[in-house]
């Protein structure tokens, strides 16, 4: 690929991985580029940026995820990650080590079953909506998602016309985009779900006044500090500079943003790890399998165990008798999830699992 680039842009000697030497290669082909971005080479028709973007990503997986990483991360034929429970603010997981929670899509390929197994590779669609919907109680939103693409829904209902306005308008409601496009759209959101937009609102409120904010099960946000307390203040004293008021009025829409997706995330990661406890609970009563996996261990070789999560994703190692028993266990822990946490109240958590002996296949 290097050897490829450099013919390319007629430079024997080019050093692919000096941003310096290579924009001046770029330069010396007459490409009017200011960086070697991706975003900015996309924009350039030159058989060389084709390389080129092949070459960044080729570099950046070689670089992640490539001899080093094999020889600290994986052993027996088996990827050992590191992961934190709940280790982010909002109570989602993180990793300690070897990017388990960020594996480029190329590498998923590499995610296979033994001989004689499969796996189960499930998400919910649209988790976060369906949650504040739920936390909100919200019947109108409920109804919009019901046995159907939330978005579409919401179409359905008259709120906004495509389904691209329904998913710009209701994720900057939650993420706190709401300025610009998803800013113009968010009225006809409040008008049409007044309790899902009203919850999101408040918590920004909150935020922006300096106050904590709690998930569905009690996991609270941090207060601000003192330098945030200070700055706020100082801009409500009289003879406070245009530039201070400013920067007060910043910081706090910074909160506000902040807690608006707390509240909405830090739920939907309580509604995650529910559902991927009581599956848990589920696999163990499972008899074991008749075909060993191998490389799983003496705890895993013989019964389906979850072999990956992340966020709204479970990846389930199970023998091929019991393909049909894992996926509806899949569903039905996602069911008792969403009864543990919101009652009886109508919404569901639509699940796309599919089977198959590589991740990348599914």
């Amino acid at each position: 690929m290097a050897r490829r680039l450099r013919e390319e842009l007629d430079d024997p000697g080019l050093n692919p991985d000096s941003p310096t030497k290579l924009l001046r290669a770029l330069h010396r082909q007459g490409l009017p580029v200011e960086s070697t971005g991706r975003g900015e080479l996309a924009a350039v028709d030159h058989p060389a940026v084709t390389t080129l973007l092949e070459y960044k990503r080729l570099a950046r997986l070689w670089t992640a995820n490539g001899w080093a990483w094999l020889d600290e991360w994986v052993a027996g034929g088996r990827f050992r990650p590191v992961y934190i429970p709940a280790g982010v603010v909002t109570g989602r997981w993180a990793s300690a080590g070897g990017g388990a929670l960020q594996i480029p899509r190329g590498l998923r390929v590499a995610v296979r079953a033994d001989p004689g197994w499969r796996l189960v590779v499930a998400d919910v669609a649209q988790l976060e909506p369906r949650v504040l919907c739920a936390m909100a109680q919200d019947t109108a939103l409920a109804e919009a998602a019901r046995g159907r693409d939330l978005y579409e829904g919401i179409v359905a209902d008259g709120a906004v016309t495509s389904r691209e306005d329904a998913k710009l308008a209701l994720l900057g409601a939650m993420y706190g985009a709401t300025t610009g496009e998803s800013g113009r759209l968010m009225p006809r959101l409040r008008r049409t779900y007044p309790r899902a937009m009203g919850l999101v609102d408040a918590a920004a409120r909150r935020g922006e006044d300096g106050e904590a904010v709690s998930t569905l099960l009690g996991r609270t946000s941090s207060v601000p500090d003192g330098t945030w307390l200070r700055t706020q203040a100082r801009a409500t004293e009289a003879d406070a500079a245009a530039s201070e008021i400013a920067r007060a009025r910043r910081e706090a829409r910074d909160r506000g943003r902040f807690t608006r997706n707390f509240v909405v995330q830090g739920t939907a990661a309580e509604w995650a790890l529910t559902w991927l406890a009581d599956l848990r609970g589920r696999l163990a009563r499972m008899p074991a399998a008749r075909v060993d996996a191998t490389r799983s261990g003496p705890v895993f070789s013989r019964h389906s165990h979850i072999a990956f999560f992340l966020h709204d994703e479970v990846i389930v190692h199970c023998p091929e008798e019991q393909v049909g028993e894992v996926s509806a266990a899949v569903r039905a822990a996602a069911d008792a999830a969403g009864r543990l946490l919101f009652g009886d109240f109508p919404v569901d958590f639509p699940l796309d699992a599919r089977v198959a002996d590589s991740a990348a296949k599914a």
